[in-house]
């Protein structure tokens, strides 16, 4: 009998813990009340609990995870997924193995910010860093993207960012067509569920791609474009910028005119 008892309680302490990290991703998407499922007793002898309203905010924010393995595991309360419809793509994409990256990678990394940004920046692929912590533009790249979109008056929080393919290609190498046809329509699907008004191209992969044109970066960048009639202004991929300081005040022109878009002046320096 006391086995039986021990292995309810088990069950129990899980779906407990499923509960909350479930309530957590209610919270951060914006749901403030949610009604509280009747769970089975272990023994019919036990009548349930009457249902009662319980509050999201008050839960303590999800203890820092282990190490995901090779494999790239993701939880459903990851980075990325603040929105129903955000969180049905991440699903959908699951641990892909749709082209030959799913080989080498740590995380899919699949994207992070506001799931309703007005602006949203497209880059190429996951390096070292962001295969490491599973979230985009985190390296040295990404710290000066930071410091562009913070000069621009925007916090990193208030944009969405995402990339042409969600698993480093190895040693850093250019994405591959196949690889970017297979990832393609999941880079789609995160603009259509975002809806900005204004998305940043970074890089002639991402620029290239969205717009299908081969026009060098050097020859798109600030000049306007339009992705399913959403403006698009393609502009220097940051890793690019910190080889070539010199190309930095042209990629301040076309964020200005990002910026001017978008209703916003530049801040006073």
């Amino acid at each position: 009998m006391s086995k039986h008892v021990g292995q309810g309680s088990e069950e129990l302490a899980a779906v407990a813990e499923e509960a909350l990290r479930h309530l957590a991703w209610l919270r951060s998407a914006g749901v403030a009340e949610v009604p509280e499922p009747v769970l089975p007793p272990p023994s019919s002898s036990v009548e349930p609990a009457p249902p009662r309203a319980i509050r999201a905010e008050p839960l303590p924010a999800p203890a820092a995870s282990p190490a995901a393995p090779s494999t790239g595991a993701y939880s459903l309360t990851g980075k990325g997924c603040g929105s129903p419809s955000l969180l049905a793509i991440r699903r959908d994409l699951g641990e892909c193995t749709r082209c030959k990256l799913a080989g080498g990678r740590t995380h899919v990394v699949f994207g992070v910010g506001n799931p309703r940004a007005e602006l949203m920046f497209v880059g190429e692929g996951p390096g070292a860093d962001e295969d490491a912590q599973g979230e985009p533009f985190v390296g040295k790249a990404g710290q000066l993207l930071t410091r562009m979109i913070e000069a621009m008056g925007f916090r990193r929080e208030d944009v969405y960012i995402a990339n042409v393919v969600k698993c480093r290609p190895p040693g850093n190498r250019n994405p591959e067509p196949d690889e970017i046809e297979a990832c393609e329509p999941f880079l789609r699907q995160q603009i259509a569920a975002i809806s900005p008004k204004v998305i940043v191209a970074l890089g002639k992969f991402a620029a290239q791609t969205l717009l299908r044109d081969p026009t060098p970066i050097t020859k798109l960048r600030g000049r306007w474009s339009s992705y399913g009639g959403v403006k698009l202004m393609p502009t220097f991929h940051p890793a690019y910028l910190l080889r070539s300081p010199e190309e930095k005040k042209k990629a301040w022109e076309d964020l200005q005119l990002v910026m001017k878009e978008l209703g916003r002046l530049a801040p006073r320096r």
